[in-house]
C-alpha cells in the first residue's frame, strides 16, 4: 500500500510540475495545510461518537444492541459466539452511524474471532467484509461532517440519499455473499 501511495504522490508531483511548474512547492504548502484543517476538524466528529460507543459499551448498551441484532447476525453469520456477537453488533452499530474507521477495532477483533486458522477466509468473515463495505449509514457523520467544513448551507442533506443507496448496497451485498456461499457448497459437493 505504501508503493501505491508512494506512486501516486511521485504522479502527482510530476503532473503539477508539467503543467504548472512555478506553482509546484506553494501548492504542496497549500494542500498540506487544508489536509491538516480537515484532519482537525473531523477530529472532534470522531472524538464524539467514539465516546459515544465508548459509553454503549461500558454501560452495557453493547450487549442488549447485540442482543436486538441477535437474530439478524444469526442469520446471516451462523454463529454461538455472545461476545463475537457483541462485536459484530457494535461494529454495524459504527457504520449505522457513519463511523467506518471508528468501526474497525470492533470489525478486526471480530474478524480475529471469527477465524479458523486456516488461511482461508470464512463464509463469516466475508459477510463481515461485506458488511462493512456495504454498511448501512442512519447518520452519515463522517460527509456531514466534511460538508460542514467544506462550508455547505445544508450539509445534513445527504442523510435520505445515503439511507436508500446504502440500503441497496447493503441488500445487494448479503444477497451475493448468500449467493456465492451456496453456489460454492454445491460445488464442493459435486466434487466429493
Amino acid at each position: 500500500m505504501n508503493r501505491i501511495w508512494f506512486l501516486m504522490v511521485i504522479g502527482s508531483i510530476a503532473c503539477l510540475i508539467w503543467t504548472d511548474p512555478a506553482n509546484v512547492l506553494n501548492s504542496m504548502i497549500n494542500a498540506s495545510t487544508e489536509a491538516l484543517t480537515l484532519s482537525i476538524e473531523l477530529c472532534a466528529v470522531y472524538a464524539v461518537w467514539l465516546g459515544i460507543l465508548e459509553l454503549v459499551d461500558e454501560s452495557g448498551l453493547g450487549n442488549k444492541l447485540a442482543k436486538l441484532l441477535h437474530p439478524l447476525i444469526k442469520k446471516l453469520f451462523k454463529i454461538n459466539d455472545i461476545e463475537t456477537e457483541k462485536l459484530i453488533a457494535l461494529n454495524m452499530s459504527a457504520n449505522m452511524l457513519g463511523l467506518g474507521n471508528a468501526s474497525t477495532p470492533m470489525g478486526i477483533a471480530a474478524m480475529k474471532r471469527l477465524d479458523d486458522g486456516s488461511g482461508i477466509a470464512t463464509p463469516a468473515i466475508i459477510m463481515l467484509i461485506v458488511i462493512n463495505s456495504t454498511s448501512i449509514q442512519l447518520l452519515p457523520s463522517t460527509i456531514i461532517g466534511l460538508r460542514a467544513s467544506a462550508g455547505s448551507m445544508t450539509p445534513s442533506d445527504i442523510i435520505l440519499p445515503t439511507i436508500i443507496s446504502t440500503v441497496c448496497t447493503f441488500v445487494l451485498g448479503v444477497f451475493l455473499v448468500k449467493l456465492f456461499e451456496k453456489i460454492h457448497t454445491k460445488l464442493k459437493r459435486s466434487k466429493k
